[in-house]
C-alpha cells in the first residue's frame, strides 16, 4: 500500500503542473485503463504458458503409462474441486457469467458483491484450480478464465484510485478489462471488441469506445511482446471452394447450434440436480467419479479426447488425417459436460471449438469434400457451436476469422452464425451465460439478505432451489 501511496502522490505532483484541465482529466482517466492493460497483457502469457506447461504435463503421464490416468485424472479433479469450494466458490467454471453478474451489480448499493466476483483470491484460485484441471485432462479451455482474472485486475486498479481521481465508472472498467482479456487470450483484438459490445453491455458503444479500444491494444502488443504475432490456430486451405459448398455450410450450422445450446442445456441440468445435492461430501463425490470417466475416455480413446482440443482443430485443419468419427463430436462435448459440472475453474470456449471442428469435419467426410470445401464446414462447425453456447454469431464469427485469418470466408462464417443462432433458440431462449448470470447475481443477492436478516433476528431467506 506504501508503494500504491508514493506512486499516487507522484502523479498527483505531475498532473497538478499540468494548467489544461480537459487534458489533465482525460489523461488521468485513461492511465488506469493503459496500466490495466499492460497488467492484463502480462498475465494472459503467463497463464497461457502455465496452462500449455499442465497440458504437457497430461501428454508425458499418458505416454508414460496411459493407467496413470485412473490416479492422476480422478485426483486432480477432486483437488481442483477443493481449491475452488475452500477457498474462492466464485472461481468456479468459466468466468464469463461471474463478470457478467459483476457488471450488472456495479452500482453502489450492491459494489460490495463485487468484490466476491473479481479479486485477488479469485486470480490466485481461478489459475490454480484450472491448471490442476488440465493437468489432469479436463476438457477445459483457459480463455474464459482468462476474462475473469483481466477483470479482476482492472476492478483491482480501479480501487486503488485516490479521491481526487476524475470519476470513472467501475461498469466500464469492468467490460474493458473482460475485452481487453479475451483478446490477449486467442490474439484476437476485434474478438475482444465485438465480445464487449454483443455479450457484456447493452450501453452505448460511445461511452467508453476509446477505453475499450485502448484497452485491448494494449493488452494485445503487449502479449505479443512475448508471444510474437502468433495466430491462434494459422492459416488453413481455403483455395478453390465449391460452389456447392453453402448447403453443407448450412446443415453443419444448424446440427453445430443445436448441439451447442444442448450441451449447455445438459449442464445447467447438472448444475440444478448437485444443487439438492444434501452434503458437500456427494459433490466431492461427483467430482471423484467424473475424473474417473475423463480418465477412461482418455484410456480408451486416446490423449486427443482429453485437454481443451486445440490438439483436435489443429488436426482437422492442417493434416491429412482430417476426417473424424462420427462419435468424436459426442465425446467431447460429453468430456466438457463432465468436466464444467466438476466444479472446478476451467472455460468451455476452446472446447466448444473443439466439438464444433468435429461436428464439421465428419460431414466433410460424409460429403466426400476436397481440403478447401472440408475446412469450410470445420470452420463454419466451429462458429456454430460456439454460437449455441454463447448466443454471439458475430463475436464467434471474428473470433474463427482472425485466429486463422481467413477474412474471404466471412460471408460465409456469418450465415453459419446466424443459422445457429436462430436453431439454438428452439433448445433455449436464453444463452448459457445468461442463465449463469442470473444464478450469481441471485445467489449473491439471497446470500446479502440472509446475513441481513441473521443480524436484525429475523429468520433467513429459503435457500436458493
Amino acid at each position: 500500500m506504501k508503494l500504491f501511496s508514493a506512486i499516487r502522490l507522484i502523479l498527483k505532483r505531475i498532473f497538478d503542473r499540468i494548467h489544461n484541465e480537459k487534458l489533465k482529466k482525460n489523461a488521468l482517466q485513461a492511465i488506469p485503463f493503459w496500466i490495466a492493460s499492460v497488467i492484463t497483457g502480462l498475465f494472459a502469457v503467463a497463464y497461457a504458458r502455465l496452462f500449455l506447461y499442465a497440458e504437457n504435463l497430461t501428454a508425458i503421464i499418458y505416454h508414460f503409462h496411459t493407467w496413470l490416468l485412473f490416479v492422476v485424472t480422478p485426483l486432480c479433479f477432486v483437488i481442483a474441486w477443493w481449491l475452488v469450494n475452500k477457498y474462492s466458490p466464485y472461481a468456479r467454471g468459466s468466468g464469463i457469467p461471474q463478470v457478467m453478474a459483476a457488471i450488472e451489480l456495479s452500482s453502489p448499493k450492491t459494489n460490495r458483491l463485487v468484490d466476491k466476483l473479481l479479486s485477488w483470491r479469485i486470480i490466485i484460485i481461478k489459475v490454480a484450480s484450472s491448471l490442476v484441471m488440465a493437468i489432469g485432462g479436463a476438457i477445459v479451455g483457459r480463455e474464459g478464465p482468462t476474462i475473469q482474472i483481466s477483470a479482476s485486475v482492472y476492478k483491482l486498479i480501479y480501487g486503488v484510485l485516490p479521491d481526487w481521481w476524475p470519476k470513472i465508472a467501475k461498469k466500464n472498467m469492468l467490460v474493458t478489462g473482460a475485452a481487453a482479456g479475451l483478446a490477449a487470450a486467442f490474439n484476437t483484438p476485434l474478438g475482444g471488441i465485438v465480445f464487449a459490445i454483443e455479450e457484456l453491455t447493452k450501453t452505448h458503444i460511445s461511452f467508453f469506445k476509446t477505453a475499450i479500444f485502448s484497452s485491448v491494444i494494449i493488452a494485445g502488443l503487449t502479449a505479443e511482446a512475448f508471444l510474437g504475432p502468433y495466430l491462434y490456430l494459422g492459416y488453413p486451405k481455403i483455395d478453390h471452394l465449391s460452389a456447392w459448398v453453402f448447403f453443407p455450410v448450412v446443415l453443419v450450422a444448424l446440427l453445430g447450434g443445436l448441439a451447442g445450446s444442448g450441451t449447455t442445456k445438459v449442464m445447467l441440468w447438472i448444475f440444478a440436480w448437485k444443487k439438492k445435492f444434501p452434503f458437500k461430501r456427494h459433490q466431492l463425490l461427483y467430482a471423484l467419479g467424473v475424473g474417473f470417466v475423463v480418465a477412461s475416455i482418455g484410456y480408451f480413446l486416446g490423449k486427443e479426447s482429453l485437454g481443451s482440443g486445440k490438439e483436435t482443430m489443429v488436426r482437422v485443419l492442417f493434416t491429412h488425417n482430417k476426417y473424424s468419427e462420427w462419435y468424436d463430436a459426442f465425446v467431447r462435448m460429453g468430456g466438457s459436460i463432465l468436466s464444467f459440472t466438476s466444479g472446478g475453474a476451467g472455460g468451455v470456449f476452446a472446447p466448444a471449438l473443439s466439438a464444433g471442428a468435429n461436428i464439421g469435419s465428419t460431414f466433410a467426410g460424409w460429403f466426400t469434400a476436397n481440403d478447401a470445401d472440408a475446412n469450410i464446414m470445420i470452420l463454419a462447425g466451429m462458429v456454430a457451436f460456439l454460437t449455441g453456447v454463447t448466443r454471439s454469431p458475430f463475436t464467434s464469427v471474428i473470433l474463427v476469422l482472425e485466429m486463422t485469418d481467413r477474412h474471404n470466408l466471412i460471408f460465409h462464417l456469418i450465415l453459419a452464425g446466424m443459422v445457429a443462432s436462430l436453431a439454438s433458440v428452439l433448445i433455449d431462449k436464453h444463452s448459457f451465460y445468461d442463465h449463469l448470470k442470473l444464478q450469481y447475481v441471485t445467489d449473491l443477492i439471497k446470500g446479502e439478505q440472509n446475513k441481513t436478516a441473521i443480524k436484525e433476528g429475523a429468520a433467513p431467506a429459503e435457500p436458493l432451489p
